[in-house]
């Protein structure tokens, strides 16, 4: 059986991760067995959290270990789609995930009132002395990863401008589809939910939040997500 390596589930989503919600999604689309295990980004093949162990091999990077598992068990999810379908999924997604997440590290990491609950929530998976130690460090070094990529640079408005206009041209790509490119849920759908999810469940309110829950077309796509996939019967964190 895969394993998957992650963070756990808070704030009644899959994970606080948006990356490891997508995987973990992918795995529930794609129907393959799993376990999860709690990942050890010392042990991560990229240092970064999900992993997976794939017939005792450690592949990292969520797009990279479900184009690995597409080799393997076939692609079930993804095979329907077209070229043109496909080049829209990838733009959404590539958006979401070099653009929009950093607006997300900007909330959970840079404003104090969210970085008061959200510390919490990350220190509760460390022992209790390990994480009073190691969480500021990490604290320090995504303040300066975003200010690396770019984003840190900017006053927080600015930065949510850029956020709301990512969410706006997913809403506006999404439509009156019920999935990203049509009837039929991709794998890019697990990406979008990965966000979305990890927007609107968080705790301390933000201006991102605020209009992903005013974009209704995007808000309810998030609860059909997390109700078709993550139903109250079949909590995050493992698989039947």
């Amino acid at each position: 059986m895969l394993i998957l390596h992650q963070t756990p589930p808070a704030w009644g989503i899959p994970n606080i991760s948006p990356f490891c919600t997508k995987l973990e999604t992918y795995l529930r689309m794609a129907e393959i067995p799993y376990r999860v295990e709690p990942g050890d980004p010392r042990k991560a093949p990229t240092s970064k959290i999900p992993y997976v162990n794939l017939d005792g091999q450690l592949i990292g990077d969520s797009q990279l270990i479900i184009e690995a598992l597409k080799k393997k068990f076939g692609d079930k999810v993804d095979s329907h789609l077209t070229k043109q379908e496909w080049a829209r999924g990838h733009l959404v997604r590539r958006t979401l995930e070099e653009g929009t997440y950093y607006v997300i590290l900007h909330t959970r990491w840079a404003e104090s009132t969210a970085w008061a609950g959200y510390q919490a929530t990350f220190k509760s998976m460390f022992p209790p002395l390990l994480g009073n130690f190691i969480v500021p460090m990490i604290r320090k070094k995504t303040l300066n990863n975003l200010w690396a990529q770019g984003t840190g640079r900017h006053r927080g408005p600015t930065i949510y401008e850029i956020g709301k206009a990512d969410l706006d041209a997913v809403a506006t790509e999404l439509g009156d589809k019920p999935f990203l490119l049509g009837d039929k849920p991709s794998s890019f759908d697990a990406a979008v939910f990965g966000f979305t999810s990890g927007i609107a469940a968080f705790p301390s309110d933000s201006p991102i939040k605020r209009h992903l829950a005013a974009l209704a077309n995007l808000a309810a796509y998030n609860q059909r997500m997390l109700q078709r996939y993550f139903p109250a019967d079949r909590p995050p964190g493992g698989s039947e």
